[in-house]
């Protein structure tokens, strides 16, 4: 049976998901930890995202992952866990990229790698989340 177009579009952006995640991955182990939280955020985003399409959405609107995480627990409460650790990621979204978003220092020179650390493991635990519900959609 053909996959249907939510979860063939869900499935996109989930793929996308792992590739930044990967990449946060890489960019920490490279020492670059400001960079690997800001895709640790984009990547658990896009996982949420692809999750909320998989489920029938048209279009999904914004960055923060406490709102995203809302909207996916309109649908599947158990979003609830996710949602209280997915606002952690979203400090990344404007501190790891801009000075504007740190009292002092930029964000190369500020991010440590226990920084790194937790964002990859809250966008990997996302991740895995996501797309466990998808895998139990029905196709």
């Amino acid at each position: 049976m053909a996959e249907s177009a939510p979860l063939k579009n869900a499935s996109r952006w989930m793929k996308q998901a792992g590739i930044d995640l990967a990449d946060a991955e890489f960019v920490a182990a490279s020492g670059r930890h400001a960079l690997a939280c800001f895709l640790s955020h984009q990547s658990a985003e896009k996982a949420v995202t692809g999750y909320l399409l998989a489920r029938g959405a048209e279009m999904v609107w914004g960055h923060s992952l406490a709102d995203l995480c809302e909207d996916a627990m309109a649908v599947e409460p158990s979003f609830d866990f996710m949602k209280s650790i997915g606002p952690l990621l979203d400090k990344h979204f404007l501190g790891a990229r801009y000075p504007g978003g740190l009292p002092g220092g930029v964000p190369a020179e500020v991010y440590e790698s226990y920084d790194s650390e937790r964002a990859l493991e809250i966008a990997r635990d996302i991740n895995q989340f996501a797309q466990e519900r998808i895998d139990q959609l029905p196709v």
